[in-house]
């Protein structure tokens, strides 16, 4: 097919890096032609790569979006509406049901979204969640903190990618970090953040991750994540190494949390934490898991959940399940090169030689030469990645995490806020 006579998908933004990309190969795999509507192009370097076709636009504007698709329909047509971005999947279902085209129900997502909401619901339909109180200032953080009982975590009502999720283990970490979060005007994106935060009963025990499609588990992850007081990602094993019957038990936690939540159409992402006493929800994503799992779920089970849900949204047919695919390797681990410290990157090398190594599905930076490092205890720390697979879970993770040692990035001195940066 001729991609100026295909019809378009239209994505409503965009993870910037990991699967972003692959949502448009996807679209354009299945005879479609993606367009990335957004406000800002450059924030997107596959974009200019892949001659991605972009509409510049207020895109937390739902009138102006579906405005703009309408037109993308009436031209060479509108096949679907979808995004990769934890901040807009709402408004692209809403957007998508508004002109006719398959869709989730946008106002269960963003009910979803809400963690306050989600907490709210989930504990009235009697799911598992930690012990919990949204606040609006800081003396009111403070006194949950007490009621509860420290350690606990404080959060922000809406988020991605453990952005302001920190533990705090007592009064004076409370009060310092619920006075951040809630002198927070916009977050990393520049939305508007809602003036409340969560404060929340700290679980322990190990976490997980259950990816499900249309209401069906497809795979439990098991999740790492680096050192307290942060909560940030720094690989993931799939499938998770436990046994069945945990297996079966996070399953049907994460799927009572998404009936609950009205959810259950196309992909989720539910994180949970196995106490002593049982599964306990974290958090319920309405969207595909981020972080590179998706590419790792393909490795290890077959299942193209990418492409499931680009073909979901379009109304085509989708194929994921639990069993594993024809070319599935099994066991397969994502694991990350994390910023040690702050500074511009001089210097990326040892790409190839980590994609070389044995095992390797995907080696790739996720920061460039003249780029600048800050910490910021969340995603953004991440600076590369790895997807491996093995014989076995420690295999595989193993495999990943001496490819990432061979990722170098050198960093220069970082530049100061009179440098022109304007600092943190």
């Amino acid at each position: 097919m001729n991609s100026t006579t295909a019809r378009w998908f239209a994505f409503l933004e965009s993870n910037t890096t990991g699967t972003g990309r692959q949502f448009c190969a996807a679209a354009r795999a299945r005879g479609m032609r993606p367009v990335l509507l957004t406000r800002d192009p450059d924030r997107y370097p596959y974009v200019a790569e892949d001659a991605v076709d972009t509409l510049v636009l207020d895109t937390a504007d739902l009138a102006a979006v579906v405005e703009a698709c309408g037109a993308l329909a009436e031209g060479a047509g509108l096949a679907g509406i979808a995004s990769s971005s934890e901040y807009f999947v709402a408004d692209a279902a809403r957007a998508a049901a508004r002109l006719g085209l398959p869709a989730a129900d946008g106002d269960a997502i963003a009910r979803c979204r809400a963690k306050d909401l989600q907490r709210a619901t989930l504990s009235a339909q009697g799911v598992p969640v930690p012990g919990w109180t949204v606040v609006g200032d800081v003396a009111a953080a403070v006194r949950a903190a007490q009621d509860i009982g420290h350690p606990v975590v404080l959060k922000p009502v809406s988020g991605s990618g453990s952005n302001g999720v920190r533990l705090c283990r007592d009064r004076a970490e409370t009060e310092d970090w619920a006075r951040r979060l809630l002198d927070r005007a916009t977050d990393e994106r520049g939305n508007t953040v809602p003036s409340r935060i969560l404060v929340e009963a700290a679980v322990d025990g190990p976490e997980f991750s259950v990816e499900t499609f249309d209401g069906d588990v497809v795979t439990v992850v098991g999740k790492h994540t680096g050192p307290a007081p942060y909560f940030v990602e720094t690989g993931h094993d799939i499938p998770a190494p436990v046994d069945p019957g945990t297996v079966a038990e996070l399953g049907d936690t994460a799927l009572r949390a998404l009936k609950a939540l009205g959810l259950g159409w196309g992909a989720a992402h539910t994180e949970i934490r196995r106490s002593a006493e049982g599964p306990v929800v974290i958090e319920v994503n309405p969207r595909l898991a981020g972080g590179m799992i998706p590419v790792a779920v393909q490795a290890a089970t077959g299942t193209d959940l990418v492409d499931a849900v680009v073909a979901r949204a379009a109304g085509q047919d989708t194929v994921p399940n639990g069993a594993p695919g024809p070319r599935a390797a099994g066991h397969a681990a994502v694991r990350f090169v994390m910023a040690a410290a702050e500074g511009r990157v001089g210097s990326v090398t040892g790409v190839e030689d980590a994609a070389a190594a044995p095992g390797v599905l995907v080696a790739e930076p996720g920061t460039a030469t003249g780029r600048q490092v800050r910490i910021t205890h969340s995603f953004q720390d991440r600076l590369g990645c790895v997807v491996a697979t093995g014989a076995d879970t420690a295999q595989a993770g193993s495999r990943a995490e001496s490819a990432a040692r061979l990722i170098r990035i050198e960093l220069d001195e970082p530049e100061t806020p009179e440098e022109g940066n304007g600092g943190r």
